[in-house]
């Protein structure tokens, strides 16, 4: 049941870490003497176990509760079997096992703030944390966190290694251009109908007295908590403007690595474990800090959020001047890349014509199939060069609402892969390949050079991988 506190996949391949139990195997198979291995072998039938990776052990039991799980989900038995199920996990614990051989460090800090934050989505979702052990079946909060603790060790060890086997691989031109003559002609990938947006973005802003208003109704909570002992909490709950943690209490587990703006982590960072800081800005609005915990590199942390309120004279400004834009747009007094430079808000775009990058890949052009659906609606209905009327968009993340002016800059229909025309999609395969090479590589030396056992029951399994080494 664990499934559904990560991703659907990536959990669906951990849970079965729920029961993983250290075990001691034989340094080499060459040492053991035969009546040795067949005593083992008996004992891995009595036990359940479904195979043995370096100091990991497989129940039968886990592949089973894993299987349930994910018809659970809607997978069906076609997509996936039960041998197919007990060979991934084996390469999960394949990654994990050589991880701890090459010493690749996972702090317990960084492992309890993820399940951290997995326990307080799951109780935010069922309203309680007696709810979250009822559904698990687990008895009590320890028990269940220790269960959490396995499974993302685990599957974070399993990952570290993989990127760790691919970090340094790179792809030259001439190994794209290879990569590309040797696909046959009618084999080429197809790529779907494509566009290329540019946008012209004004964000309105509040004036200073209510900046201002703001920053004195932060100052005043926080000496609230500070001097009458107020719940911060509470605070957070009744007067933040985050949607991400209002109902949390403003709380957010955080490390170094954890993707908040630099003004967020740099006062974070700052504050000893208890304190309260100033207000401070952000892209967001306002924002007070309170640090609940330190672990190491890892914090506990609520924080307060409000943003000052933009009157309708400000937004009113900010679409007419958007107007204004695309009226002179339209007339010829500039082109949309000049207009974006001298006149859009948006530092990430304004430098670069104003156009839009593909967040998967950073490319100009976004696949109509795959294209995010707010902004699909958008521009679905322009014509090419035309110029959108100004556009609302709330910050879904609790900022600043923004106004913005579309253009469809070019439109490339349904076609056959092409070298020069899709150079950097073709390039983003080649890389892949050689990663996919790699790994593949890596697996087939280390599966020969680890201690690995399969019970007589998967034996017959097809395995992709020479997991029974013979």
């Amino acid at each position: 049941m664990l499934l559904f506190l990560c991703s659907v996949t990536l959990m669906a391949q951990d849970s079965l870490a729920i029961q993983d139990s250290q075990v001691e195997p034989p340094k080499s198979m060459d040492l053991v003497a035969p009546s040795e291995v067949k005593q083992a072998f008996k004992r891995i039938k009595l036990d359940g176990i479904a195979a043995v990776v370096g100091d990991y052990v497989i129940l039968e039991s886990d592949i089973e509760k894993t299987l349930i799980d994910l018809k659970s989900q809607g997978v069906s038995d076609q997509d996936v079997n039960r041998c197919q199920l007990l060979g991934k996990l084996m390469e999960d614990r394949l990654f994990a096992h050589q991880a701890v051989q090459d010493s690749v460090l996972i702090s317990d800090d960084e492992i309890a703030a993820i399940g951290e934050r997995q326990l307080q989505q799951l109780v935010s979702q069922a309203g309680s944390l007696d709810r979250v052990l009822k559904v698990y079946k687990k008895e009590d909060e320890e028990s269940f966190r220790q269960e959490l603790n396995k499974i993302n060790k685990l599957r974070m060890l399993s990952e570290r290694m993989q990127t760790k086997v691919v970090e340094e691989i790179e792809i030259t031109p001439e190994e794209v251009r290879q990569f590309f003559n040797d696909i046959p002609k009618e084999e080429r990938p197809v790529f779907g109908a494509e566009l290329e947006i540019s946008q012209i973005v004004k964000t309105p802003q509040a004036p200073e007295e209510e900046k201002q208003k703001v920053i004195d109704k932060l100052n005043e909570l926080k000496a609230d908590v500070e001097d009458n002992n107020a719940s911060f909490s509470v605070k957070a709950i009744l007067y933040s403007q985050d949607p991400g943690s209002k109902s949390k209490g403003g709380f957010y587990p955080m490390s170094r690595e954890t993707p908040f703006v630099k003004e967020f982590k740099d006062v974070a960072f700052s504050l000893q474990e208890g304190e309260i800081s100033d207000p401070f800005e952000s892209p967001f609005g306002y924002h007070i800090i309170y640090i609940e915990k330190i672990r190491g590199q890892e914090l506990d942390l609520r924080h307060i959020l409000m943003v000052p309120e933009v009157p309708s004279s400000a937004v009113k400004e900010a679409i007419d001047e958007l107007k204004d834009i695309k009226k002179k747009i339209e007339e010829g007094a500039f082109t949309f890349a000049e207009a974006a430079l001298n006149f859009s808000d948006e530092k990430e775009t304004k430098f670069d014509g104003g156009v839009l990058r593909n967040p998967t890949n950073y490319d100009s052009r976004f696949e109509l199939t795959k294209m995010d659906p707010s902004l699909y609606k958008q521009v679905s209905n322009l014509k090419d060069n035309e110029i959108s009327f100004p556009i609302e968009e709330p910050d879904p993340r609790g900022g600043q609402t923004k106004y913005k002016i579309l253009k469809i800059s070019n439109r490339y229909g349904e076609h056959t892969a092409d070298f020069a025309r899709d150079y950097m999609k073709i390039q983003e395969l080649a890389k892949t390949e050689k990663q996919l090479k790699a790994i593949n590589d890596w697996r087939g030396t280390h599966i020969e050079d680890t201690y690995i056992s399969v019970s007589k029951s998967n034996r017959d399994c097809d395995f992709a991988n020479n997991w029974v080494k013979e």
